[in-house]
């Protein structure tokens, strides 16, 4: 019996036992007096918590003697058996959620109202001015698409080709441009890898190409419709497989050697909305594997290209001799074809980098522990916990294994910040400046090569840590620049500045940021892992940072109930805070069980003014500040049933207040692009978000948001849902194609340089998903997430903070989430207190989709969420009113600021003026 298969029964029998053990109980709970049941219960889930503690310290004494291949043995029998163990439910879930969405019309019957009104969307996607700025937008997602190419590898400089080649694979019929779901895009029409190689001149091996389609290769084309584009992620239809290599013969192979020694071979994964990868996603397949053994016994030089927005296992480089040359294209959008050809023939020299860190073993990362599908036992309801803190991505890698070179190069296979090219560079690194509270490195590049190209300076810090104090990265990215196209021997000298107080750490304990005494060591490096020069700064004394700098705003703690009664990842101890995946009898603690379902008094005072008549209309508070006194006699115009209809007509579509001068504006998807879920628009498709940061170019980053900006000028659309600003916590999560990067700095910066684009052609957008929607599981139902409040403030709120300090987002889409048990759309702490108060925020913030009881439209406008993106609004119109009867100065006074809030930014848009 083969060692997998005997972990599998093993895994099997295991679950069997619990699940029969289980059926034991119930049955005999069934038999017990409800008294003696209820006692029962609680005995069983005070056992259980005690259970867990025991069994926790125990797999740590256990772990602490075992040596690195048995803790492996041990962590893989532990994922096979929680695979085996949440099968059934995974089987259903989105797959059936997807399924009920492609039949939404028959669902819906009851809301037809509502559904009519989004499905009669109109666009003036057919003027000439529409077909002028879907033209110049081909140039920007091709310009993006060049430079988010990333050369991994190139043994011997196989790259350029300098001849024909033989391209296998059926993945390369099919290159995965963009993403399923709200962040996809139709790509119809976009050119193939093959005719994009003839357009570069690239001879192909045309009878290879035939044998492909004889054996069932063929260009398809998915869906545009995000519903049947869920469908298809949730049920496995996306793309088509590799089959076993059988077609390729003998004769075939002999015949490829002849034509050319060089071959491509495309791999691939496929994400989208609705649900996340598994690591076997993610690794080749056997036939995959198959075909590589097949391509590399015949070809001298084998060139992959890794068509995937989520990080691969691309061990399989390192295994085969004859893989010279890899190519990262991720979902490179409607010219990435062209721009991979580019890349191949020399014409482009790409100057990509790696946003995130590429493990030899995606698993390897510790946030995958707690990832999946854990309910509790007391409460229909799913939770996560963040139990590896801030250790994310490369500030896990570089930290765990700072002092151990030899485990980091047989963990880690690309660094954060990878990218080769076809040129050499020199840098002459200057010291850095300290002056006026900013960091200033002035790097000269130099093209010390044979080929014009443009390259990436990187600056990070390393900060001082005390054994058991604060938690901090061995390492983080300050900053960085990209060099205009430099010609053979000319040079150019960049930039990079940063605050010093981004070199500060959180402090939960005492509310606020904290620059520790020490040495901080400044570096430019190629990637997060290989310098070029550093120096280093002594800090004296500590130094606290009080208040926002930027608004003056105290910093507070606000988020312990988040936090939870966890154990974080410290690396004060590795082993024994490494997190652990939940067991199963994980039950909501009494303080969850209120956040879920919080009391509400109604307020004390009096009632806003409703129905005045002060003669003003929308247009007349065009341009002023958001705390003018006009506001207010504006504002006392409405009546309680118009500010409900504002607030709860969110869904793509805004309500119009007639004779008051407000119009009703249009909100569409996606970060790739303007797509309409219910009606028909021929808008442009763009790169993916995971290739625009992978430019490492905020000026094509702020090319793609002017581009979007101005199509959405041209269909009448006066608001768009982007960028998407979650984080890529672990290589599994199903929209990492959508976002930027595991790291916050890279994900803000590019997030407010495409917010800066859109909203100077005057379209605002709303910055999503606000705040821990980083998996796709479970992320529809209300899952409950625990995070440690440094997490939080030091990753997952910095994206959203540096898009609204630096561009001046208009709006914000909260997530579906809850922080620990408070949904995020309605959290003050989040929505008002960080968001507003702290950084000052003015803009509205819409909802996700409404989907659930949890996203209750008074808790909403209790805690500063101003619309409700309702499909379907008649439900949370009656909420809203009833709310508002029962609490009428409460929700009176909240109706009023949320209306207030998404007025001012429809007062910015086209559609007032």
């Amino acid at each position: 019996m083969s060692h997998r298969k005997e972990i599998k029964q093993e895994a099997v029998a295991r679950v069997k036992d619990e699940r029969a053990a289980k059926r034991a109980r119930r049955d005999e709970l069934k038999a017990m007096t409800p008294d003696e049941r209820t006692a029962a219960k609680a005995a069983d889930r005070t056992a259980a918590r005690d259970a867990k503690k025991a069994s926790k310290d125990e797999r740590a004494e256990v772990r602490a003697t075992m040596n690195r291949a048995e803790r492996r043995a041990l962590k893989r029998r532990e994922r096979v058996y929680r695979k085996v163990k949440h099968r059934p439910r995974r089987a259903v879930g989105w797959g059936v959620t997807a399924a009920a969405g492609v039949g939404i019309v028959v669902l819906a019957a009851p809301y037809v109202g509502g559904l009519s009104r989004v499905a009669s969307l109109t666009f003036t996607d057919d003027t000439a001015e529409a077909a002028a700025a879907r033209e110049a937008a081909l140039d920007v997602a091709e310009s993006i698409s060049d430079e988010g190419m990333v050369l991994l590898k190139n043994d011997g400089d196989a790259l350029p080709l300098d001849g024909g080649v033989n391209v296998f694979s059926f993945a390369s019929f099919n290159l995965r441009l963009g993403g399923g779901g709200s962040g996809g895009t139709s790509v119809a029409g976009a050119p193939t890898l093959f005719e994009a190689l003839e357009g570069q001149g690239i001879a192909y091996n045309e009878d290879l190409y035939a044998t492909m389609q004889e054996a069932g290769a063929q260009h398809t084309e998915g869906s545009s419709n995000f519903l049947v584009q869920i469908a298809e992620m949730a049920t496995g239809a996306a793309g088509t497989a590799e089959p076993a290599p059988d077609y390729l013969t003998d004769d075939v192979m002999a015949q490829a050697a002849e034509f050319s020694d060089t071959a491509i071979v495309v791999l691939g994964a496929s994400g989208g909305e609705g649900s996340d990868l598994s690591p076997d996603q993610l690794r080749l397949t056997a036939e995959e594997r198959a075909l590589l053994d097949t391509v590399t016994a015949a070809q001298d030089d084998v060139i992959v290209v890794v068509n995937s927005g989520n990080q691969m296992e691309l061990g399989f480089l390192d295994e085969y001799p004859e893989i010279t040359a890899a190519v990262w294209m991720g979902t490179p959008g409607p010219q990435g074809a062209v721009s991979l050809a580019k890349v191949l023939s020399g014409e482009v020299n790409p100057s990509g980098r790696l946003t995130d860190t590429y493990a030899y073993d995606v698993t390897s990362a510790p946030g995958v522990e707690n990832m999946g599908d854990h309910d509790y036992t007391n409460v229909g309801r799913s939770f996560l916990e963040y139990e590896e803190g801030i250790y994310v991505g490369y500030r896990y890698y570089e930290t765990r294994y700072a002092d151990d070179e030899a485990g980091y190069l047989d963990t880690v296979q690309f660094p954060f910040g990878h990218g080769l090219g076809y040129t050499d560079f020199a840098w002459d690194v200057a010291e850095p400046v300290l002056a006026d509270e900013k960091v200033t490195v002035d790097v000269t590049v130099t093209n010390t090569g044979d080929v014009a190209g443009k390259d990436v300076v990187q600056v990070y810090f390393s900060a001082p840590y005390t054994d058991g104090g604060i938690e901090k990265s061995a390492i983080e990215l300050a900053g960085y620049a990209k060099t205009a196209e430099l010609a053979p021997g000319a040079s150019e000298t960049v930039t990079v500045e940063f605050a010093v107080q981004d070199m500060a750490s959180w402090d939960t304990e005492a509310g606020r940021y904290v620059l520790e005494a020490g040495d901080y060591e400044i570096s430019a490096r190629l990637d997060v892992h290989t310098p070029v020069a550093s120096s280093t700064t002594t800090v004296a004394n500590d130094v606290a940072y009080d208040v926002d700098p930027d608004t003056g705003v105290a910093y507070e703690s606000r988020f312990d109930y988040v936090e939870g009664d966890l154990t974080y990842l410290s690396r004060a101890d590795w082993e024994g805070t490494y997190p652990t995946a939940p067991d199963g009898t994980e039950a909501a603690s009494d303080e969850v069980l209120a956040l879920m379902d919080p009391v509400i008094e109604p307020a004390e005072g009096d009632a806003p003014a409703y129905g005045a008549d002060n003669g003003l209309v929308l247009a007349d508070l065009a341009g002023l500040d958001y705390d003018d006194p006009a506001w207010d006699a504006f504002l006392d115009q409405l009546t309680l049933d118009e500010q409900i209809e504002l607030f709860s007509y969110g869904a793509y579509k805004t309500a119009e207040v007639e004779r008051l001068g407000v119009p009703s504006i249009t909100m569409l998807d996606s970060p790739a692009g303007l797509n309409s879920l219910f009606s028909a628009i021929d808008a442009a498709a763009y790169p993916t978000e995971i290739v625009v940061a992978s430019t490492w170019n905020d000026e094509l980053a702020y090319a793609l948001g002017e581009s979007v900006g101005r199509e959405a000028s041209a269909y009448g659309v006066e608001v768009w849902y982007a960028p998407g600003m979650n984080l890529h916590r672990t290589a599994l999560g199903g929209r990492d194609f959508e976002y930027f990067s595991e790291d916050p700095l890279v994900s803000g910066k590019m997030a407010a340089a495409v917010v800066s684009g859109s909203q100077d052609q005057g379209v605002p957008t709303t910055i999503k998903h606000f705040v821990l929607n980083d998996q796709e599981v479970n992320a529809r139902s209300g899952i409950n997430v625990f995070a440690s409040e440094q997490a939080l403030r030091e990753l997952y709120l910095q994206p959203f903070e540096i898009a609204v300090k630096e561009a001046d987002a208009a709006g914000a889409m909260s997530s579906f989430i809850n922080l620990g048990g408070s949904w995020a759309g309605g959290n003050e702490d989040l929505l008002q207190g960080v968001l507003r108060g702290e950084w000052g925020f003015e803009g509205f913030v819409s909802t996700d989709a409404v989907l659930g009881s949890w996203m209750d439209p008074q808790l909403a406008a209790l805690g500063g969420n101003d619309v409700m993106l309702a499909v379907f609004p008649s439900a949370t119109v009656k909420a809203t009113a009833a709310a508002a009867e029962a609490d009428p100065v409460g929700m009176g006074h909240a109706l009023r600021d949320r209306v207030h809030a998404l007025l001012f930014t429809v007062a910015k848009t086209h559609a007032v003026g």
